[in-house]
């Protein structure tokens, strides 16, 4: 859940961090945290996609209960990081546009900042109401260092550079179902989850 947010605060800055997160792994909190800290960010929440429409016909996707509790797992103790159920409670395909808007009804006065790194970035104009997504937020392109993506002018937007990890979830997924480490690149709340629920076997 990440309706519950201080109403009585004017100006709250918000990064809405979306994903699959099957699994989530260190890149994912490490991006969180660098831009909460670039934008002087209140919080950034990462939203698990109910039902993400641009993969769902690609490969099977882990039930979103299981990544949201993988998600939970990561971000506790994590300052400033939430996970969020918003996309899951609302059922169906998971789009951006109405995240935003669900987020902004709850809370008017929140700015809201969208998160998307460099490979989503690049083609964000295949995205279900991507006009909305830029009206209802600003738009924040994390680039890992070396030649950066830009975004068409017709979109206001910042960037911000973050370390950059060759960390990925479909390489995680292949070493646990070959019994190769982990460590280092998932924290070990969400390999205990992992492991409980017997993931990506």
């Amino acid at each position: 859940m990440c309706l519950d947010a201080p109403r009585s605060v004017p100006g709250r800055r918000v990064g809405v961090f979306g994903g699959t997160f099957d699994p989530p792994h260190v890149g994912h909190l490490v991006t969180a945290v660098n831009v909460r800290h670039a934008l002087g960010l209140d919080e950034v929440l990462l939203v698990v996609a109910n039902r993400p429409w641009q993969k769902e016909h690609e490969r099977a996707i882990t039930p979103a209960a299981d990544r949201m509790a993988m998600v939970e797992a990561a971000t506790q103790g994590v300052e400033g990081v939430r996970a969020c159920a918003l996309e899951i409670m609302r059922g169906g395909p998971s789009y951006t546009a109405d995240t935003l808007a669900e987020l902004r009804t709850t809370e008017p006065d929140v700015a809201l900042f969208t998160i998307v790194g460099d490979d989503a970035a690049a083609s964000i104009e295949s995205w279900e109401r991507v006009d909305d997504v830029a009206a209802l937020s600003t738009l924040v392109v994390v680039d890992r260092p070396g030649t950066p993506v830009r975004l068409p002018d017709r979109f206001a937007w910042v960037r911000v550079e973050v370390p950059r990890l060759e960390v990925s979830s479909t390489d995680l997924r292949r070493r646990i179902n070959d019994g190769r480490p982990l460590e280092f690149l998932v924290t070990d709340a969400v390999r205990r989850v992992i492991d409980q629920r017997r993931l990506y076997r």
